[in-house]
């Protein structure tokens, strides 16, 4: 019996420029004083920017995520800094400066990050592994350049057509509290846009 590749996750980033990131930058929690101190991690950090969506995309992430020759089962497309570990210290000069890198096919600043680190990954993954997007299918920002390296491998979860981005953060929970993996479909040759998704039943949490 032959053992599946590993799946990697590519997770989109959080809004890092808005109130929400400043008040962060200020706040007294645990959180802010580290991003004001030695550095707070990445992940922790979208978290509380994006909250429910990126949360969801990180549960998950890690729960299904599998290590793949040295290469972590999770990465987070960071604007200007290409893919980075959900553990990757940041502060507030950091958090600031991803904020002001606009996140377009025609920023080189964006672009040229994330296709310098796909490539890297490509050659490191095996032939056969998945590369899934848990982020925006709909339009070409991300899409574009990770087809451009991975083609057919890369891949995104069927049930995001239809929905936003608090719906698919709630699917996203709801899979790792259920232990049952979503289906994939390659982004290359798949429908990315569709009607409305039924609304989520409620996950009855105590």
């Amino acid at each position: 019996m032959s053992v599946p590749e590993p799946r990697l996750f590519l997770l989109s980033p959080a809004r890092c420029a808005g109130p929400r990131a400043r008040a962060l930058a200020l706040a007294e929690s645990e959180l802010g004083a580290a991003l004001r101190g030695e550095g707070a991690a990445l992940g922790d950090v979208f978290s509380f920017l994006s909250s429910l969506y990126f949360r969801g995309k990180a549960s998950y992430a890690a729960h299904f995520g599998a290590r793949a020759l040295g290469v972590p089962g999770a990465l987070v497309i960071t604007p200007g800094h290409g893919l980075c570990r959900l553990s990757t210290p940041i502060r507030s000069a950091d958090l600031a400066a991803i904020g002001q890198v606009e996140v377009d096919l025609d920023n080189p600043v964006f672009v040229a990050a994330l296709l310098r680190d796909a490539q890297l990954l490509s050659e490191r993954l095996p032939a056969t592994s998945e590369v899934v997007l848990l982020g925006s299918i709909a339009t070409p920002k991300y899409v574009a350049p990770l087809l451009s390296v991975f083609g057919e491998r890369l891949v995104f979860p069927r049930d995001f057509v239809g929905r936003g981005d608090m719906s698919r953060g709630g699917l996203l929970l709801r899979a790792v509290r259920e232990g049952r993996e979503l289906t994939y479909a390659p982004v290359q040759s798949s429908a990315r846009r569709g009607p409305r998704a039924p609304r989520l039943a409620r996950l009855g949490l105590k």
